[in-house]
């Protein structure tokens, strides 16, 4: 039943996204878009799962009341039953509306605190990425190899190449190899940020003075992913976006050896050029 619903429902989502096609090889929404980006970790995989499996209980429950209500106002109206009962208590009735609805929420709590608790605790890393939120940019650090840093602008409209999509794209994206656990910590320089990414089931606070941590991975699939600021931060919140280029083992280490000559870290603050944008292709 579960696995019928959740096809119809991608199916209308699927007729939406067909109106307007979305940029190729890459993560991100699409126009008219009504379903979840694709999974691209373990974790977005059973967030998905679990929002079906709410999907399919909230209809069942609508379709339930709407039949109920249409069958009290055909069976009790005046003209149908002219002489009404009085009566006042159904023993169970009453037990029956507090029974079910405690048993469906179990239900939801099981799985809800199982995922919870699997995006909470953060497994193994295998690296670590310092996420800084500013007005109105991200700073990145790569901690575990050599402690660079840089910081990710937007890449205004004009400056756009082919493919790259308008507001979502940044002048330095994060690089990760595929595969990879990664942690990452994030903080803010100023005011309340938020490092959310969809396809990686992430969305964590930046607050100045706090390190907060998430985690993501391992990515099994090549590609740009895309995210956005999710906090309203000021003026320009809605131009802070978050673009992740996932590729291969020896593709990352390549970057990572020009990445300490290009982004090495000094007293003027983090470089801005980039190395590996066109890498994946």
């Amino acid at each position: 039943m579960m696995t019928i619903a959740v096809r119809i429902f991608r199916f209308l989502a699927l007729l939406g996204t067909l109106a307007v096609p979305g940029a190729a090889m890459a993560q991100l929404a699409k126009p008219w878009q009504t379903d979840f980006q694709d999974a691209a970790t373990p974790l977005m995989e059973q967030i998905i799962s679990f929002h079906n499996l709410l999907l399919v209980i909230i209809t069942l429950i609508s379709i339930f009341v709407l039949l109920l209500l249409v069958w009290v106002i055909i069976k009790f109206n005046e003209r149908a039953n002219p002489n009404p009962s009085r009566t006042t208590h159904n023993t169970t009735i009453e037990v029956l509306w507090t029974v079910i609805p405690v048993v469906i929420l179990v239900v939801i709590a099981i799985p809800s605190f199982k995922l919870l608790y699997y995006s909470d605790v953060i497994p193994k890393a295998d690296m670590t990425i310092k996420a800084t939120g500013n007005q109105w940019y991200w700073s990145y650090e790569y901690p575990d190899h050599g402690k660079f840093s840089y910081d990710a602008n937007m890449v205004a409209t004009e400056d756009l190449k082919p493919g790259q999509p308008r507001l979502l794209e940044t002048d330095n994206r994060i690089v990760v190899p595929v595969g990879t656990v990664v942690r990452v910590q994030v903080t803010a320089s100023d005011v309340l940020h938020s490092w959310a990414m969809p396809a990686f089931g992430v969305k964590v606070d930046a607050v100045p003075g706090r390190l907060n941590e998430t985690w993501f991975g391992p990515v099994a699939k090549e590609g740009v992913y895309y995210g956005q600021c999710s906090e309203l931060c000021g003026s320009r919140h809605g131009f802070m976006p978050i673009a992740v280029e996932v590729v291969s083992k020896e593709k990352f280490d390549a970057w990572v050896i020009e990445a300490k000559k290009e982004f090495a870290s000094d007293d003027t603050g983090a470089k801005t050029r980039m190395f590996a944008q066109n890498e994946t292709k």
